[in-house]
């Protein structure tokens, strides 16, 4: 597949705390799923996992039994292409379910059933729709079918699991609207992305243009999403996400005239730290909004009441009364130097006072 390989599952009959005892440097990340980190010289975890078998699933969590065989354990494996194991040392492979052919024809079909696949993690949705436009893979006809018909179970999982299989999918996806069609089509979105706008009309060119974006997971999400603070919410993402996608949202559609350089230092004023991302999302490439903005960012013109010349107690010695009349004065001056930046000294802003 010409992909560089970062990461190696290593699995064996030896249960978990024997594979503490063998290895001086273990971590437990996983115990009651019979996964051991190992660690190495370098301080690398190896995760190795005991051969297991599911007993008990809730189409979010197993239940698995130990002391099973290698078969038993790629019995229980998601998709044929990651039911695959190499013995190291004997140079032998084991592929009772004919992963490899499947890898050559570019085609992710469910190990089993796809139907009890799924529902013992639904989760296995949402990766397979993640390894088809990574990989640009097939999914087979009966693990699609499997994956529409079981979609309603993806309600089941946390908002964390489906964040981080949704922000990985954009991260590694070749195309993101790849990624997004098939969220859509299999019935994913509605359940947990229904903020993310209709592809009818103008919005097809949206979704070309999301391929050339920055693979930034919150920014993307942003871009698509009708609502991003209220997507960003529902997804659990941390409050610095979620205020990001809030002011992507808010400002997305109000770009300043490039010709009215002050109209620029005012929006850059209120879009504060969120202007680079607002930048990328330009939807006019060719505007002279960004060498107007790098310009006022290369002269440091001031704008924020930070970047002016007084203080609030300049203004209190200037004879402004204590309380919001100082910051309601610090707005008016802030509102003149942006209008023209050498205006901004001590002397003309406390005439003004």
């Amino acid at each position: 597949m010409k992909v560089e390989n970062h990461d190696f599952d290593l699995t064996t009959a030896a249960p978990p705390d024997e594979v503490r005892r063998l290895f001086k440097r273990t971590v437990p990340v996983g115990i009651a799923h019979g996964t051991v980190a190992v660690l190495d010289q370098k301080n690398r975890q190896h995760e190795v996992t005991t051969f297991r078998k599911d007993i008990k699933t809730d189409g979010r969590h197993a239940v698995v039994e130990f002391g099973v065989s290698l078969m038993d354990d790629l019995a229980r494996r998601d998709f044929t292409i990651n039911a695959i194991a190499y013995h190291p040392i004997r140079h032998e492979w084991r592929d009772p379910f004919h992963g490899a052919e499947d890898l050559e024809h570019k085609l992710i079909r469910s190990v089993g059933d796809a139907n009890w696949r799924f529902q013992e993690d639904y989760l296995r949705i949402l990766r397979a729709l993640r390894f088809s436009a990574r990989f640009e893979f097939r999914i087979h006809s009966r693990t699609l079918e499997a994956a529409k018909a079981n979609v309603q179970g993806l309600a089941q999982l946390s908002a964390e699991r489906v964040r981080d299989e949704w922000f990985k999918g954009i991260a590694t996806a070749k195309r993101v609207s790849k990624l997004l069609t098939l969220w859509i089509d299999v019935g994913a979105a509605r359940t947990w992305l229904p903020e993310i706008r209709d592809a009818a009309g103008g919005m097809r060119d949206a979704w070309k243009a999301v391929d050339k974006l920055p693979r930034d997971p919150v920014l993307i999400t942003a871009f698509l999403a009708s609502d991003p603070a209220s997507l960003l919410t529902r997804l659990k993402s941390s409050n610095k996400d979620i205020e990001r996608g809030r002011a992507i949202g808010q400002w997305r559609d109000k770009y300043p005239d490039p010709k009215h350089v002050p109209e620029v230092r005012r929006w850059l004023s209120q879009v504060g730290e969120h202007a680079d991302d607002l930048m990328v999302l330009l939807p006019a490439p060719r505007s002279l909004l960004p060498k107007v903005v790098e310009s006022i960012q290369a002269a440091k013109d001031p704008l924020t009441v930070k970047d002016l010349a007084v203080k609030g107690d300049d203004l209190l010695a200037a004879g402004v009364r204590p309380g919001p009349d100082v910051g309601e004065t610090l707005e008016r001056l802030l509102a003149e130097v942006l209008e023209d930046p050498s205006r901004n000294t001590r002397d003309y802003l406390l005439s003004r006072v």
